[in-house]
Protein backbone atom coordinates (compact mmCIF):
# COMPACT_ATOMS: atom_id res chain seq x y z
CA UNK A 1 0.00 0.00 0.00
CA UNK A 2 1.32 3.42 -0.96
CA UNK A 3 0.32 7.06 -1.06
CA UNK A 4 -0.36 7.93 -4.70
CA UNK A 5 -0.66 11.22 -6.50
CA UNK A 6 -4.37 11.80 -7.23
CA UNK A 7 -3.34 13.51 -10.47
CA UNK A 8 -2.40 10.10 -11.86
CA UNK A 9 -5.73 8.41 -11.13
CA UNK A 10 -8.19 11.30 -11.42
CA UNK A 11 -7.95 12.89 -14.89
CA UNK A 12 -9.29 16.41 -14.27
CA UNK A 13 -10.66 18.93 -11.77
CA UNK A 14 -14.28 18.04 -12.55
CA UNK A 15 -13.66 14.41 -11.58
CA UNK A 16 -11.74 15.44 -8.46
CA UNK A 17 -14.64 17.63 -7.31
CA UNK A 18 -17.14 14.84 -8.02
CA UNK A 19 -15.02 12.47 -5.90
CA UNK A 20 -14.98 15.01 -3.06
CA UNK A 21 -18.77 15.41 -3.38
CA UNK A 22 -19.26 11.63 -3.27
CA UNK A 23 -20.73 11.53 -6.79
CA UNK A 24 -17.87 9.38 -8.13
CA UNK A 25 -16.67 6.37 -6.14
CA UNK A 26 -15.21 4.39 -9.03
CA UNK A 27 -13.19 5.15 -12.11
CA UNK A 28 -12.36 2.89 -15.05
CA UNK A 29 -9.27 3.58 -17.12
CA UNK A 30 -7.61 1.88 -20.07
CA UNK A 31 -5.68 -1.24 -19.09
CA UNK A 32 -2.40 -0.05 -20.65
CA UNK A 33 -1.39 1.67 -17.39
CA UNK A 34 -1.83 0.87 -13.70
CA UNK A 35 -2.61 3.93 -11.61
CA UNK A 36 -3.14 2.34 -8.17
CA UNK A 37 -3.37 -0.89 -6.20
CA UNK A 38 -5.93 -1.91 -3.62
CA UNK A 39 -4.97 -0.34 -0.31
CA UNK A 40 -3.27 2.69 -1.86
CA UNK A 41 -4.33 6.08 -0.52
CA UNK A 42 -4.56 9.59 -1.92
CA UNK A 43 -5.44 13.01 -0.55
CA UNK A 44 -7.81 15.54 -2.12
CA UNK A 45 -8.05 18.93 -0.46
CA UNK A 46 -7.32 17.44 2.97
CA UNK A 47 -9.65 14.45 2.60
CA UNK A 48 -7.97 11.04 2.60
CA UNK A 49 -9.26 8.34 0.26
CA UNK A 50 -8.41 4.64 0.04
CA UNK A 51 -8.49 2.54 -3.11
CA UNK A 52 -10.64 -0.40 -2.00
CA UNK A 53 -10.45 -2.56 -5.12
CA UNK A 54 -8.74 -2.78 -8.48
CA UNK A 55 -10.29 -5.09 -11.06
CA UNK A 56 -9.33 -6.00 -14.63
CA UNK A 57 -12.44 -5.99 -16.82
CA UNK A 58 -13.73 -5.11 -20.28
CA UNK A 59 -16.03 -2.27 -21.26
CA UNK A 60 -18.66 -4.94 -21.92
CA UNK A 61 -18.56 -5.93 -18.23
CA UNK A 62 -19.78 -2.50 -17.09
CA UNK A 63 -23.33 -2.19 -15.76
CA UNK A 64 -25.73 0.62 -14.88
CA UNK A 65 -24.50 0.31 -11.27
CA UNK A 66 -20.91 0.87 -12.46
CA UNK A 67 -22.00 3.88 -14.50
CA UNK A 68 -23.69 5.40 -11.44
CA UNK A 69 -20.54 4.89 -9.34
CA UNK A 70 -18.68 6.70 -12.15
CA UNK A 71 -21.04 9.67 -11.98
CA UNK A 72 -23.45 8.89 -14.83
CA UNK A 73 -27.18 8.13 -14.46
CA UNK A 74 -27.02 5.04 -16.72
CA UNK A 75 -24.65 2.93 -18.78
CA UNK A 76 -25.94 4.55 -21.97
CA UNK A 77 -25.23 8.02 -20.53
CA UNK A 78 -21.76 6.81 -19.49
CA UNK A 79 -21.05 5.55 -23.03
CA UNK A 80 -22.10 8.91 -24.48
CA UNK A 81 -19.95 10.77 -21.95
CA UNK A 82 -16.88 8.67 -22.80
CA UNK A 83 -17.36 9.34 -26.51
CA UNK A 84 -17.76 13.08 -25.79
CA UNK A 85 -14.70 13.45 -23.54
CA UNK A 86 -12.49 11.36 -25.86
CA UNK A 87 -13.35 12.85 -29.26
CA UNK A 88 -11.79 11.17 -32.25
CA UNK A 89 -9.78 8.57 -30.35
CA UNK A 90 -12.44 6.54 -28.57
CA UNK A 91 -14.96 4.03 -29.81
CA UNK A 92 -17.02 1.94 -27.39
CA UNK A 93 -15.84 -1.64 -27.91
CA UNK A 94 -17.16 -4.16 -25.39
CA UNK A 95 -13.95 -6.19 -25.66
CA UNK A 96 -11.65 -3.26 -24.76
CA UNK A 97 -9.69 -4.03 -21.61
CA UNK A 98 -9.99 -1.63 -18.68
CA UNK A 99 -9.04 -1.47 -15.04
CA UNK A 100 -11.73 -0.38 -12.58
CA UNK A 101 -10.63 1.42 -9.42
CA UNK A 102 -13.04 1.78 -6.49
CA UNK A 103 -12.28 4.15 -3.66
CA UNK A 104 -13.87 5.69 -0.60
CA UNK A 105 -13.12 8.35 1.94
CA UNK A 106 -10.86 6.88 4.64
CA UNK A 107 -12.09 6.98 8.21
Amino acid sequence: MAEIDPEALLPNDHVKQAVLDGDITQLSRGAANRYAAAGDTFDLDGTAFEVTSVEERTLGDLTDADAKREGSPSLEAYKQRMERVHPGDFEWDGTSEIVTYRFEAAE
